[in-house]
C-alpha cells in the first residue's frame, strides 16, 4: 500500500475503531431479510449524528441519507445492504450473534459500517465535495426480490448519475481491492421439481412408479446441459441442492421434491436453461409413466458494471492505493440484487478482501465460522471516500 498519507487515509484512520465497534454491534444483533427494523433505527440514528444529512426511510427497514453540498456537481450513490442470514453462528467471539438462529454470515454488517464511516467523513469534509452523495442502507439483499428493485421503485436514484457498490469478499486477500468492468455476478434462478409417481409396497417395484428412481435419471440428466448442452467457454452452472421424498425403507413413494439453482450471465442462457430442463423432465417422466410439475423463478439479474464507471472507480482506486493493492475481480456465479441499480443508471461493483490464512479467516461465505479481517473494513472506508473525492472534486 502507498506510503505516503492521503487525505482518505487520515479521515479513515481517525474512525477506524468506530469501523470495528459498528460492525461488532451489528455482528450481535443480526436480523433476516425484511426484518432489520432495529437495525434501520440504528442507522438512522447514528446517521442523525452527522453535520448536514437529509434523511429518509424509503421502506421500514432502510434508510437512505443525502449530502447535498450545494455546488453544482454529480449525484453519487453509495450502497452497503444490512440483513443477515438464517445461520447458527459457530463462532466463538464476544460479539457472536445474540440472535439464536441468526447471523451476518456474508459480511453484510461490516458493509453497513464502512457506508456509515463513509457517510461521517464526507458530512464533516464536504466542503472538499461539489454535487451530491446518497448513502444507501439497503434491506433484504439475500432474499429474492430483493430490498434493491423495491427502493429502484421508491425513487432511491433519482437524479443520479453513478452507483458503487462494494462486497467484503473472501476470494480476495485481505487488503487487496478487485475491480472488473463488465460481467462479474451470476444471475441466481431458482426451479422446483416435482416427480409424481405411484407408490407402494418396495418388495413389488412392478407395480408402482417409482418417483426416486426416476427422479435420480432426471438429476443426472440435467447435468447434461452444462456438458453437452451449453458452450465450454460459455459460464454456465445448474445444481439440485434438495431431494426428498420418501418415509420407510420398505414403502415406495408417490412423490418426490426437488430444488436447485441455475447461475449464468446472459439473459437470452436463462430463458434456454427454463426451455430445456421442462424438455428434459418431460421426456425422462413421460418415458416411465410418471408425471411432473415444474416451475423456474428469475432471480436478480447478472451484475454487469459499466465500462465507464468502472475505469473511474479503478483510477480512482490506483490513485489512492496503487497497483500493489488493486487487481482483476474474477468472476463469480454468486448472485447479488445490486444489479437493479445497475438496471436504473449506470454503476459498478468491486470486491474488498477478508480472507486472512495467519488469522485462520478462511470460511466462505454462508458458513457458520464465516468471518472478516476486520482491518478490511478501513480499507474499504477509504476506497469509498477516494471514489466520493475522484468523482465529486
Amino acid at each position: 500500500m502507498k506510503e505516503t498519507a492521503t487525505r482518505a487515509a487520515s479521515w479513515v484512520a481517525e474512525v477506524e475503531s468506530q469501523l470495528i465497534a459498528w460492525r461488532r454491534h451489528f455482528h450481535r444483533h443480526p436480523e433476516l431479510s425484511f426484518q432489520e427494523e432495529q437495525t434501520a433505527n440504528y442507522v438512522y440514528d447514528t446517521l442523525a449524528s452527522f453535520p448536514g444529512l437529509e434523511l429518509s426511510r424509503p421502506t421500514k427497514t432502510s434508510v437512505v441519507a443525502r449530502l447535498v453540498t450545494g455546488r453544482p456537481g454529480k449525484v453519487l450513490a453509495l450502497r452497503a445492504d444490512m440483513d443477515a442470514l438464517p445461520i447458527d453462528e459457530e463462532n466463538e467471539v464476544e460479539f457472536a450473534s445474540q440472535n439464536p438462529g441468526v447471523m451476518h454470515a456474508c459480511g453484510h454488517d461490516g458493509h453497513t459500517a464502512m457506508l456509515l464511516g463513509t457517510a461521517k467523513i464526507l458530512s464533516e469534509h464536504r466542503d472538499e465535495l461539489s454535487g451530491e452523495v446518497r448513502f444507501i442502507f439497503q434491506h433484504a439483499e439475500e432474499l429474492i426480490p430483493g430490498g434493491a428493485r423495491e427502493l429502484v421503485e421508491q425513487g432511491v436514484l433519482d437524479g443520479v448519475d453513478a452507483v458503487v457498490g462494494q462486497h467484503l469478499w473472501q476470494g480476495t486477500a485481505s487488503q487487496k481491492i478487485a475491480v472488473r468492468a463488465d460481467a462479474l455476478m451470476a444471475a441466481p434462478d431458482t426451479f422446483y421439481i416435482t416427480i409424481l409417481g405411484r407408490g407402494g409396497h418396495a418388495a413389488q417395484p412392478h407395480l408402482n412408479v417409482d418417483p426416486i428412481a426416476i427422479g435420480a435419471q432426471v438429476v443426472t440428466n440435467l447435468q447434461h446441459m452444462a456438458s453437452r448442452m451449453v458452450d465450454p467457454l460459455e459460464p454456465f452452472v445448474l445444481s439440485v441442492t434438495k431431494f426428498v421424498g420418501g418415509t420407510a425403507d420398505n414403502v415406495i413413494p408417490g412423490s418426490v421434491e426437488m430444488c436447485g439453482t441455475v447461475r449464468t450471465f446472459s439473459e437470452e442462457r436463462r430463458d434456454y436453461a427454463a426451455e430445456w430442463m421442462e424438455n428434459i423432465i418431460r421426456g425422462i417422466t413421460s418415458a416411465h409413466g410418471a408425471n411432473y410439475t415444474f416451475r423456474y423463478e428469475k432471480g436478480y439479474s447478472p451484475v454487469i458494471n459499466d465500462e465507464a464507471v468502472t475505469e473511474l472507480v479503478r483510477q480512482a482506486l490506483l490513485a489512492e492505493f496503487g497497483e500493489e493493492v488493486v487487481e482483476e475481480a474474477v468472476q463469480t456465479m454468486g448472485g447479488e440484487d445490486f444489479s437493479a441499480y445497475q438496471s436504473a443508471v449506470p454503476g459498478t461493483f468491486f470486491f474488498t478482501g477478508i480472507r486472512n490464512d495467519e488469522k485462520g479467516i478462511v470460511y466462505p461465505h454462508h458458513h457458520p465460522r464465516f468471518d472478516l479481517d476486520e482491518d478490511s473494513l478501513a480499507l474499504g472506508c477509504r476506497a469509498f471516500v477516494a471514489i466520493a473525492l475522484q468523482m465529486l472534486a
